[in-house]
Parts: C-alpha cells; sequence; structure tokens
C-alpha cells in the first residue's frame, strides 16, 4: 500500500515541476525549424492597445509612442479607452500628433477594445501592446525584418520587468518570467510558439480572427498564425518592458483573472487546437494545459503525504498534519526571503487552479483594472 501511495506521490511532483524543468529539457532536444527571409518586408504597421484608468503610466507611454515615430515614420498608433473614469481619455487626445483615439463610453474590456481597433487599423502588420508597457526604439524595425519570411504570419516580442526585486511576490514573478520567456525561445526554434501574452506581440492583419469578447484576446489573436498553418514565432530582439506587481493579493486576484480567461479561451479554440499538428499538441499541452492543473496536484500531492505519514503511525501523521498546518500558517504571513518565496510559487499554483475551477462553472472576466501595486 506504501509503495503505491509513493508512486502517486512521485508522479504528482513530477507533473508540478514538468512545466518548469522537465518540458524545457525536452524541447533542446526537438529540430530546428530556420527562419527564411525571401520575402518582403511589410510596408506599413499598426500600433494599438487598450486603457482603463493608465493615467499615471501615460506619460511615459505617449513619450515611448513619440520616440517609436521617430525612428518609424509611418507608424500608424490606435488607442482604446475603455469607459476610465480617470484622466486617460483626456490624456490620450491632448496627442492627435500621435495618435487616434476611441472612447468606448463604458466598460466593454480589452477583447472589445481591441477588435475595434483592429477593424480601423490600415497596416500591414497589427502590433499589440499594454498601456503600461514601453519598447526599445528600434523594436518596430526589428519586428518587421521578421516578416521577411513569408510562412511567419505572427511574432511575439520579449517583455523585461524593471522591477523583480521589490518584493518576493516581484522577485517570483519575475523568475517565472525569465522562464517564459526561454521556453518561448525554445518553442520558437521548433516551429511555433504556444501564444504570446498582451504586452508585445503582432499579426498580419489579412488573418485576424473573429472571436467573443469574453475570451483572451492576446491567446486567440496570436494563435490565429498557427490555426492557419504558418509560423508564430518569438523576437529575442523586440523588447518590451513592465513593472511587476509587487502586493500579493494583487499578483493572487490577476493569476485568477488570467487563469478563468485563458482556459475559458482554451474551451473556445478547442476545435482548432484538435487540428493542430502532433508537435504543436505537444507544445500545448506541456506549456498550458499541464499548468492549469499543477495546483491540484499540489494538492493531492499533500494528501498523500499525510495518508503515507499515517500509514506508519498516528504520532507520524499526526506530526505531519501539524507542520502542514504551520507552514500554510506561516506562509501566510511571510512575505520575503526563502519562506515568503515558496509561499509565492504554491500561490500561484492555487490561484491559477481556482481560475480554471471557476471557467468550468462558466465564469470568466471580461474588464480588468489596473493593480495597484504595479
Amino acid at each position: 500500500m506504501v509503495i503505491v501511495l509513493t508512486m502517486l506521490f512521485v508522479l504528482c511532483m513530477l507533473v508540478v515541476i514538468y512545466p518548469y524543468v522537465i518540458y524545457p529539457i525536452v524541447l533542446r532536444f526537438i529540430p530546428t525549424v530556420e527562419i527564411e527571409y525571401t520575402g518582403l518586408r511589410p510596408k506599413s504597421a499598426t500600433l494599438m492597445f487598450c486603457a482603463y484608468n493608465e493615467g499615471a503610466a501615460l506619460t511615459e507611454k505617449l513619450r515611448n509612442i513619440e520616440m517609436l515615430k521617430q525612428r518609424y515614420h509611418q507608424l500608424e498608433v490606435l488607442a482604446y479607452s475603455d469607459g476610465s473614469s480617470d484622466d486617460t481619455l483626456e490624456r490620450l487626445r491632448m496627442r492627435p500628433d500621435l495618435l487616434t483615439v476611441v472612447d468606448g463610453g463604458g466598460r466593454l474590456g480589452k477583447a472589445h477594445g481591441m477588435k475595434h481597433l483592429a477593424g480601423l487599423a490600415t497596416g500591414e502588420v497589427l502590433i499589440f501592446t499594454d498601456a503600461n508597457v514601453v519598447v526599445d526604439d528600434d523594436a518596430i524595425d526589428h519586428l518587421l525584418d521578421w516578416y521577411r519570411d513569408p510562412n511567419v504570419s505572427g511574432v511575439c516580442g520579449t517583455l523585461r520587468y524593471l522591477n523583480s526585486q521589490d518584493s518576493a511576490t516581484a522577485s517570483v514573478g519575475g523568475a517565472y518570467w525569465r522562464l517564459e520567456e526561454k521556453l518561448k525561445s525554445w518553442e520558437s526554434r521548433t516551429g511555433n510558439v504556444m501564444g504570446a501574452d498582451g504586452s508585445i506581440f503582432s499579426l498580419r492583419r489579412e488573418i485576424y480572427p473573429e472571436f467573443p469578447d469574453t475570451v483572451l484576446d492576446d491567446l486567440t489573436v496570436s494563435m490565429t498564425a498557427v490555426f492557419e498553418g504558418r509560423r508564430l514565432v518569438k523576437a529575442d530582439n523586440v523588447i518590451a518592458y513592465e513593472r511587476l506587481v509587487s502586493a500579493r493579493g494583487d499578483e493572487f486576484a490577476r493569476k485568477v483573472r488570467i487563469a478563468a480567461r485563458a482556459f475559458h479561451t482554451h474551451l473556445f479554440l478547442r476545435p482548432q487546437l484538435k487540428q493542430m499538428s502532433t508537435l504543436d499538441k505537444f507544445k500545448y499541452t506541456s506549456r498550458k494545459t499541464v499548468r492549469w492543473f499543477g495546483g491540484l496536484f499540489l494538492l493531492v500531492g499533500v494528501a498523500l503525504t499525510l495518508l503515507i505519514a499515517f500509514h506508519y503511525s498516528l504520532w507520524g501523521g499526526s506530526a505531519a498534519l501539524v507542520l502542514i498546518a504551520i507552514s500554510i500558517f506561516a506562509g501566510a504571513r511571510i512575505q520575503h526571503g526563502v519562506v515568503g518565496q515558496i509561499s509565492e510559487v504554491v500561490l500561484a499554483l492555487l490561484a491559477t487552479l481556482l481560475g480554471v475551477a471557476r471557467a468550468m462553472r462558466g465564469q470568466t472576466v471580461a474588464t480588468w483594472s489596473p493593480a495597484k501595486s504595479r
């Protein structure tokens, strides 16, 4: 009996670490698919972003756009204010020389706003970003160069965080994102990246898809390149910068929201996901599906630990139960050092599981609010 429980425990722990340790190793053994620069570079591009109560971030954002347009004069820039209650709309309207502003008139969500902007865009390539993100001055030039490969229909940029040492929450978030960026690079080398995040990515306008307002538009739009039988690649030389969420509560709520929308989006995309190549199905399952249920396997692993301890003795089981209770109590209150970092990892797994559970019950999130601790 104890051997079976131990084997199940080991299996659960392997599943928990698989997306972060085992999957990256496997990727290194998959053959490289080279980029072929045989086509023409696109002549035009449209940069788009949605904003809700981002007034505090717009001084830096507008300065960044001004710099980008100095380097790339043809760049069209579109912004959507999603019913902002601060001065976001007014500040955007102050710079008609830089961008065209759309007033959403109410809280309809980022997906709705991006769809509206995509319908107005005239650029051959649509570039998606966030209101609180700034990009390198040569990012547009580098990004468009990747489209010289006629088979490339989507390009993801590289996100770097600016404040990873502000707290344990930010530290763990920064470490997680550095791994995420490496995974995308390794996936790209083997053919396709399994989805982009909203900080900086792009798509050929001709294949922009239709989708409901409730899905995660970043994942839906970027995966269209894969579904079309083309390539979604990652550009290590297209760099964007953003500030991490530094408060534990903000980050937990953010991960729940993102997981709920991501799994809801997965359900919406399921027919197209089934049509992907075997390799892409493997990569998608490894980087998306397994992660969504990592918290469940962690909880099962804890339960198995207790069962094994109680199998040996009542005292051993009781001691294990007390130790787990102390760990939960300490982890909830200590937000610095090694204990704080371990707690952040566990909370991230549980927040993701909670978001997935909500999506399974039919709940999703269409609107968002900027984190106060960003």
